[in-house]
């Protein structure tokens, strides 16, 4: 019994003993100014910027456990006159392959951009109202000569 009050003694003789401030420990030992400000070597560092869509190694981060290598485009600043289809996927969820600019026209190959049904295309806002196996359908809402709506639909068919 007598060594364990003993030995407590000395734990705590020993404790006080210790420096106070832990900030000189370092001072005429190492070169490192502020060594304990330095990053953890064991962790992976962080970011600048968790999240949003943030481009990183080709990929797109559109959240949490979301990855994407498409890009976005800004659908308003496409001309629906520049349009090619290059691809339909029908399903359950229909969706449209277009590229577009004048290179595409020309058959050059460029990004591609995929639409579903009811996006709005063009600064006029031309809706994509119906894929189809065969190409896909734009409808844009004009007001014609006399002050009247008009709905113009535009058929693009599956470029070869």
């Amino acid at each position: 019994m007598n060594w364990i009050v003993v030995l407590l003694m000395i734990v705590s003789v020993g404790a006080q003993a210790a420096p106070k401030k832990i900030d000189t420990m370092f001072n005429n030992k190492t070169k490192i100014e502020n060594p304990f400000e330095l990053r953890d070597p064991f962790k992976a560092p962080v970011s600048k910027s968790e999240g949003g869509k943030d481009k990183k190694g080709g990929f797109y981060v559109s959240g949490k456990g979301q990855y994407s290598n498409i890009g976005d485009v800004a659908l308003d600043q496409i001309n629906v006159a520049d349009i090619r289809l290059v691809g339909v996927l029908i399903g359950k969820e229909r969706r449209a392959l277009i590229a577009t600019g004048k290179e595409a026209k020309e058959g050059a190959k460029g990004p591609v951009i995929i639409l579903k049904e009811g996006m709005k295309i063009g600064p006029d806002a031309a809706e994509l109202k119906a894929i189809l196996p065969g190409g896909i359908v734009l409808v844009e809402k004009i007001v014609n000569v006399y002050g009247e709506e008009e709905y113009l639909e535009t058929v693009i068919p599956i470029s070869r």
